[in-house]
C-alpha cells in the first residue's frame, strides 16, 4: 500500500504537457548528438551556488541516453562588461552534473552559463524552470545576504527516505509505469539515505542536527525499521544529533509481517516502528543549546491524512505556554496551512485536517519563539503563509528518496536564518535522482523542484538568546 503520490485523476489532466521520458541504456551515442538539459539553479547562499544538469546523445535508434561529459561554469557580476569567465571546470566526465561555485558575493547579481564539451546546457521544457524571472531563463541570479551576527547552528531538515521502497512513482495499480533501480546497483533509498548523511557531515554543510519529518520507512516493517534506525545511529546519537517523527508510511500495520511487534488500539495493529524509534502519538521536545525542537506525531492509522489527537495538542499547549518567547522549531509530517492543502496534487485530505491545522496556528499565536514548522508528506519544496497573522514560516521540504533527492539546512545566526535546499551528490545520487525525473510520466519536476525562493531565503530574526 503506498499513501503518497498525485492521484490518477489529477494526474491524467497533466498528461498533455509531460515531457519526453529518457531511455536508459548502455549503447554508444552517435556522434554530435549530445545535449545538455535539465539544467537547474538548484542552492543559493550569501556566498555560493549550485547548479546541475544532465547530458545527453542518441544511440542508433534515436533515443536518448546519457552520455559523459565534462562540467563548466562561466561567470561574471552583471553589471560587469566582456564575457564571463570559468570559474569551475571539472575534467571528470559525467552525465550527471553537480558543479558549486564558491566565493561569491553577498547580495550580488551575476550573469551564468553552464556548459559541457562545448555545449551550452539549458533548462527542460518545464514550466518551473521558466517562470517569469528564473535563474535558469534568465542566464542570472542574485545570492543571498546573510543575516547580521555570527553563525550559532546548523539544522537540517529532511522526510520521505521511504527505507525499503523498490518502485518509485507508483499511484493506483501500477499506474503510472514506476520507476525501478538500475540493475547491480543498490536500492535507491538506501543510496539517497546514505549520501545525505556523508554530505551533512562534510565541512562545507556542517550540520549540527537533523530533523526526520516521517516517511522514515517504506512500510515500517521490523526489517526496514531497524535498518533505517541503524544507518542513523551511525551517524549520531538519537535525541542529541537526530531526531525523528513518524510520518504515514511509519504507521502501525496490519498483517503477519507485524505480528511480533507491540500491539496498539486493537489485536490487529502492530507498532514496529515505534518498537525502532518512540511510542504513537506522543509528542518530543528538546533542547539543544538556548533552542527548543518540537517533534509531532501527526499520522493516523490507515489514512493518508494527517490529524493530531487532543492529549498531544494538551502537551503542545503547556509546553508553549511554560516558555512561550523561547526560539522553537516544531517538525511534523503533514503541512498545515490552507495553501498546502489546496495546492497539493491530492487535495485538503492529503495534509493535517483543518479543524487541528487552525487549533495549531492558534497555539503558535500565544508563543511568538515558534519560527519554523518543517513538514514532508508532499515530497516538494514549497513555503506557505500561515491561515491567521504569525511570524511563523511553513516549509515543505523535497524527500530524500527521489528527484529532486535532497535536505534543507537552516542556518542560524544571531539576526535570523538563511534556508537552503541542497540536493545530494555522490555519483549513484545524482544517477538515481536523474532517472527519478521520469516520475509520473515526466511530470515530478513541475510539482517537487519548487520556485527559488521556495528552496533559498532569509529571515531576519532576533536569536541573539541563542547559545
Amino acid at each position: 500500500m503506498t499513501c503518497c503520490g498525485p492521484n490518477r485523476r489529477r494526474l491524467l489532466a497533466a498528461l498533455a504537457a509531460s515531457p519526453i521520458m529518457v531511455a536508459a541504456g548502455t549503447a554508444r551515442a552517435q556522434p554530435n548528438s549530445m545535449v545538455a538539459t535539465d539544467l537547474e539553479v538548484v542552492t543559493l547562499t550569501p556566498t555560493s551556488v549550485i547548479l546541475t544538469w544532465t547530458t545527453l546523445g542518441a544511440d542508433a535508434s534515436g533515443n536518448r541516453i546519457p552520455v559523459d561529459a565534462g562540467t563548466q561554469v562561466r561567470l561574471a557580476r552583471a553589471d560587469a562588461t566582456g564575457p564571463a569567465r570559468t570559474v569551475h571546470d571539472d575534467s571528470d566526465r559525467t552525465p550527471y552534473h553537480y558543479a558549486e561555485v564558491t566565493g561569491l558575493e553577498p547580495g550580488r547579481t551575476y550573469r551564468f552559463e553552464a556548459w559541457s564539451d562545448g555545449v551550452r546546457a539549458v533548462p527542460a521544457a518545464t514550466v518551473v524552470t521558466h517562470l517569469p524571472g528564473s535563474a535558469e531563463c534568465a542566464g542570472r541570479f542574485t545570492t543571498l545576504v546573510q543575516p547580521p551576527g555570527r553563525l550559532l547552528r546548523t539544522v537540517a531538515l529532511c522526510n520521505d527516505v521511504h527505507f525499503g521502497e523498490e518502485i518509485a512513482g507508483l499511484i493506483v495499480n501500477e499506474y503510472p509505469p514506476g520507476i525501478q533501480q538500475e540493475p547491480g546497483l543498490p536500492p535507491y533509498p538506501e543510496v539517497m539515505l546514505t549520501a545525505m548523511l556523508g554530505d551533512l557531515r562534510r565541512p562545507d554543510r556542517g550540520a549540527d542536527h537533523l530533523l526526520l519529518a516521517g516517511d522514515l520507512t517504506a512500510e515500517a516493517t521490523p526489517g526496514q525499521s531497524r535498518s533505517v534506525r541503524a544507518h542513523l545511529d551511525r551517524w549520531g546519537r538519537a535525541e542529541r544529533d537526530w531526531f525523528a517523527v513518524r510520518g504515514n508510511h511509519d504507521r502501525p500495520h496490519v498483517g503477519a509481517e507485524y505480528a511480533g511487534c507491540p500491539p496498539v488500539v486493537d489485536a490487529d495493529h502492530h507498532d514496529c516502528w515505534g518498537e525502532s524509534f518512540g511510542a504513537r502519538g506522543q509528542p518530543t521536545e528538546h533542547r539543544v543549546g538556548e533552542l527548543r525542537l518540537l517533534g509531532l506525531d501527526t499520522t493516523r492509522l490507515d489514512q493518508a491524512g494527517g490529524a493530531i489527537d487532543p492529549e498531544q495538542l494538551a502537551h503542545l499547549r503547556e509546553v508553549l505556554r511554560a516558555e512561550p518567547d523561547r526560539p522553537t522549531l516544531v517538525f511534523g509530517h503533514h503541512p498545515v496551512t490552507l495553501n498546502s492543502a489546496l495546492s497539493n496534487i491530492n487535495g485538503p485530505d492529503f495534509v493535517l485536517n483543518r479543524p487541528d491545522a487552525m487549533t495549531l496556528q492558534n497555539l503558535y499565536r500565544s508563543a511568538p519563539g515558534v519560527f519554523l514548522h518543517h513538514a514532508g508528506h508532499t515530497h516538494r519544496n514549497r513555503r506557505t503563509a500561515p491561515d491567521i497573522p504569525l511570524n511563523v514560516e511553513f516549509l515543505e521540504v523535497g524527500a530524500v528518496k527521489e528527484y529532486p533527492g535532497g535536505y534543507t539546512l537552516v542556518r542560524l545566526y544571531e539576526g535570523g536564518y538563511t534556508a537552503n535546499f541542497y540536493k545530494t551528490r555522490t555519483p549513484d545520487a545524482r544517477r538515481w535522482s536523474t532517472r527519478s525525473r521520469a516520475e509520473y510520466l515526466g511530470l515530478i519536476p513541475e510539482y517537487t523542484l519548487g520556485t527559488t525562493t521556495d528552496r533559498n531565503h532569509v529571515v531576519l530574526q532576533d536569536f541573539s538568546g541563542l547559545k
